[in-house]
C-alpha cells in the first residue's frame, strides 16, 4: 500500500471488476483509448491480464483508476514483457493521476521481474503519449493506418520502457 494525500493504491479484487469495468468504459467512450467494441466481462479480462501488477487508485474512499500488466505473447521467451493498461475515471483526468499510477505500475512490474513494458496508444492521444514519454517510454514507432475503429482507421504508437541491465 502506498500512500500520498489522500491516494493510496492497493491491489484489485475481483469485487472491484464493476467499477474497473466502468471506468474502462469510460475510456472506450473517448475513443482514444481502447480498440475494443464491447467492454470484456471479468472472466475474459482475468484471464488475459497477469496476476500480479493489478493496482486500483483510491482518492478518499472511491476508486479513481486502474492500471494492470497483459501478456505481449503466449511464447516463453517473452514472459517478462508485458503490455500496459492505465485507465482514469472521467471525474479525476486532468490531475496527474494517470502518471502517479503509471510509474506505481512500473515499479511493480520491476520488482516482479519484468524487463520490458509497452504501450499501444492512439497517435491522436497526445497527453497518453505525453505521460508515457515522462515516465520513461520511448516510441519505437507509429503502426499507420493499423486498426479500423468506429469506422476510421487509425494510427498506432508503439512504446516501450526498458529496464536498465
Amino acid at each position: 500500500m502506498y500512500a500520498a494525500g489522500n491516494l493510496s493504491f492497493r491491489p484489485m479484487k475481483p469485487s472491484d471488476w464493476p467499477e474497473v469495468r466502468s471506468i474502462f468504459i469510460e475510456g472506450m467512450n473517448t475513443g482514444m483509448a481502447s480498440l475494443e467494441e464491447n467492454p470484456p466481462e471479468w472472466d475474459f479480462w482475468n484471464e488475459t491480464h497477469h496476476q500480479t501488477c493489478r493496482i486500483i487508485l483510491e482518492a478518499g474512499t472511491e476508486i479513481a483508476g486502474w492500471a494492470a500488466l497483459s501478456p505481449t505473447s503466449r511464447r516463453n521467451v517473452y514472459s517478462a514483457v508485458a503490455e500496459v493498461s492505465v485507465y482514469i475515471s472521467e471525474k479525476y483526468r486532468g490531475k496527474k493521476f494517470g502518471s502517479h499510477l503509471l510509474n506505481e505500475l512500473i515499479r511493480q512490474a520491476s520488482e516482479n521481474g519484468f524487463y520490458m513494458l509497452q504501450a499501444v496508444i492512439f497517435a491522436k492521444n497526445e497527453i497518453s503519449i505525453q505521460m508515457h514519454k515522462k515516465a520513461g517510454f520511448r516510441i519505437v514507432g507509429v503502426r499507420e493506418k493499423i486498426a479500423k475503429y468506429k469506422n476510421e482507421w487509425q494510427d498506432m504508437v508503439l512504446m516501450e520502457r526498458r529496464a536498465s541491465f
